[in-house]
């Protein structure tokens, strides 16, 4: 049996200004875009043959407004889970990230457990993580 991570939920206070950071900042592609309603779900992968993507929404999206609510509160602190991204040239992506106007936290360095990594916020406050084994 053979089981593989397809997407990841990554809560979002603007879709669009969300997507354009994501495709401008990392060089994600859009791979799907999907209403319903007032709410919107945004598939964004590369070309990369794990087919693994994120799923940008807003906090009420499919969820209850106690649960909406809840999770907007844990987005606006900037404590939900962070995205790490691996790079073949680091030096190279957080240039790209930094002209895209991420919020920069960590510049490139080298870690003690192992690889080369930076760090920023997306515009929504989550952490993101460049890294190059």
């Amino acid at each position: 049996m053979t089981i593989s991570l397809k997407y990841t939920q990554v809560t979002v206070n603007d879709t669009d200004e969300s997507l354009a950071f994501y495709r401008d900042a990392l060089g994600l592609n859009v791979v799907q875009d999907v209403s319903s309603g007032e709410f919107r779900w945004v598939t964004m992968g590369t070309n990369a043959s794990d087919g693994h993507c994120i799923v940008l929404s807003v906090p009420h999206a499919g969820r209850s407004q106690s649960d909406g609510d809840a999770l907007a509160e844990l987005l606006a602190k900037g404590v939900l889970p962070m995205l790490v991204f691996t790079t073949d040239n680091l030096d190279a992506a957080y240039k790209k990230a930094v002209a895209a106007g991420a919020e920069v936290l960590q510049e490139p360095i080298a870690q003690p457990w192992g690889p080369r990594d930076c760090a920023f916020r997306d515009p929504s406050g989550n952490m993101v993580r460049l890294n190059q084994e």
